[in-house]
């Protein structure tokens, strides 16, 4: 994804990706997923690949998104 509008804003574990991408949705932020593990599976490489998926937000809605992965970080924190 480089040389274009999106940044990426997260990397980590399916669940808090879930998370992130659900509350980006519920403020009217569509984020891309980027997830080469899933996309290694379904072309039958699934042990070949072992990487984390990515959460990409548009540059101009970056500070929206920032705070939501930063309260979804504190929140797994706390637990």
């Amino acid at each position: 994804m480089s040389d274009s509008e999106y940044v990426k804003i997260f990397t980590g574990n399916y669940i808090i990706v879930q998370m992130i991408k659900e509350r980006l949705e519920d403020i009217g932020i569509s984020p891309i997923i980027k997830d080469e593990t899933e996309s290694g599976r379904l072309a039958g490489f699934a042990s070949a690949l072992r990487g984390q998926p990515e959460v990409y937000v548009h540059e101009k809605e970056l500070n929206k998104a920032v705070q939501v992965v930063e309260v979804v970080r504190g929140e797994m924190e706390s637990k």
